[in-house]
């Protein structure tokens, strides 16, 4: 058993289909896995129990259930007092919720909404077997009115995706893991990602061997959020980094703060990293056919985006480039304007969404969010479960759209995917804070690393 995240690797994902096939093909082999279940709940329950008063079990009818009773059997024979009851005790000093897990495909009933509320009001810390009953375990959702809110769950078997993306996170609090002895014997859904250290540079690399970063964007009044990701993919490292101001006169520097940025046109950098659309306001529709057909590798983001949503001619255009050479970074509202949906019917399942938002664009997908999902063609996708409610802050996307491009300019090698995983994970370590951040000094933690 180990306390999950962060993580110290990746680490597989597997849908509700395919952890009963796991399942399934455990329990021809062995047995007992309901019992070795039961056991584990059982010891992390002892270890946070808060007080002297009785563990209560509330069980529903499937498998979950089952291991629900197992625990409370085994914390009996520990000497703990045990109360599996739909009805609360009096002080209880932990809450199992042992009501519905994987098998849940439906709204839960009057009467188990009823036990969630309980749960949820007995003062007691929760914890959830396998998932917090009531949360879908492919998408994070919940699947009716009301789903628990843990503090601990204890995810069994395998990892589902729906308990690092969606609402997953609000839901299941410190998430633990025991694969109960059995390797899944079957391709992961998605993965988890794991830690993503910077590069180390050549001791012999001068500011030419770390490319260029063109950032095309930053239309009057909106000028912080193209000098934003610039100053993000400065301190990313890459060698020269320019900014195409749209709008601003020939004779405005760069950027006043930060000296070591430069303006930059497009046809006087053509291998430029394009990272198009911060703060770019409707011209960028203009500047783009030019850009799409001729930066080498784009970034695209935030009112670029919009523009694409908004024009057939140009999501052609980024459709044609070649495969491997586009990112885009939709926020769940972006997204849904490119897959033409309401951002409602979007969030209720975002690993689908990025995937066929993927397929759809023909490039890596970035749905932003809690549980960030990154999806190319033909790839598995990934979630990152990095980051935190800090990221919630006015200029964090410009920060990543530019690490992204600062990223690619150092790294022309790297697929789209696996570069989009590593900068996506890097931008969600820098911005675990227990306060808001303000994106300039997201961008000092992620040059700290």
């Amino acid at each position: 058993m180990q306390l999950l995240l962060p993580t110290a690797r990746p680490l597989p994902l597997f849908d509700v289909a395919a952890s009963r096939r796991i399942e399934a093909r455990a329990l021809a082999h062995s047995p007992d896995l309901m019992e070795r279940a039961g056991l584990a709940v059982a010891k992390l329950a002892l270890a946070l129990r808060r007080g002297e008063g009785p563990v209560w079990v509330v069980c529903g009818p499937g498998n979950n259930g089952g291991d629900g009773q197992v625990a409370a059997r085994r914390l009996a024979a520990h000497g703990v007092p045990v109360h599996v009851s739909p009805a609360r005790p009096e002080r209880p000093s932990l809450v199992i919720d042992a009501l519905l897990g994987l098998g849940l495909n439906r709204a839960p009933t009057e009467d188990m909404l009823a036990a969630i509320a309980a749960m949820q009001a007995s003062g007691a810390p929760i914890l959830a077997v396998d998932l917090p009953s009531g949360l879908l375990a492919d998408t994070g959702q919940p699947a009716g009115s009301a789903a628990v809110r843990a503090d601990h769950t204890l995810t069994l078997l395998t990892l589902k995706p729906g308990l690092f993306t969606g609402e997953g996170r609000a839901h299941a609090g410190e998430i633990w893991f025991d694969d109960l002895g059995i390797a899944p014997d079957e391709p992961p859904t998605a993965d988890l990602l794991g830690p993503a250290p910077r590069t180390p540079r050549s001791p012999t690399s001068h500011k030419g061997s770390h490319g260029q970063v063109l950032v095309v964007g930053g239309a009057p009044g909106m000028q912080g959020a193209a000098r934003l990701a610039a100053r993000a993919a400065l301190a990313c490292g890459a060698g020269r980094v320019y900014l195409d101001l749209l709008g601003a006169p020939a004779h405005e520097v760069a950027d006043p703060g930060r000296p070591e940025l430069m303006r930059g046109v497009f046809a006087d950098l053509p291998q430029a990293v394009g990272v198009i659309g911060c703060g770019a306001g409707t011209g960028v529709a203009t500047a783009l056919p030019e850009l799409l057909r001729g930066l080498p590798r784009v970034v695209v983001d935030a009112d670029a985006l919009n523009a694409l949503a908004a024009a057939p001619e140009l999501l052609s255009l980024l459709r044609h480039r070649p495969a491997g050479t586009t990112v885009v970074t939709p926020h769940p509202l972006e997204a849904a304007r490119l897959l033409g949906c309401a951002t409602a019917s979007l969030q209720v399942d975002r690993l689908r969404a990025a995937r066929e938002l993927a397929e759809r664009l023909a490039c890596t997908v970035v749905l932003k969010g809690s549980g960030t999902v990154i999806a190319s063609p033909g790839q598995r996708a990934a979630i990152c479960a990095r980051g935190s409610a800090a990221l919630a802050t006015p200029g964090s996307g410009d920060v990543l759209a530019g690490w992204l491009g600062g990223l690619w300019a150092q790294q022309p090698g790297a697929s789209a995917q696996a570069l989009a995983c590593a900068g996506v994970t890097q931008h969600g370590r820098a911005g675990e804070a227990s306060q808001v951040l303000r994106a300039g000094d997201l961008i000092e933690r992620l040059a700290r690393g």
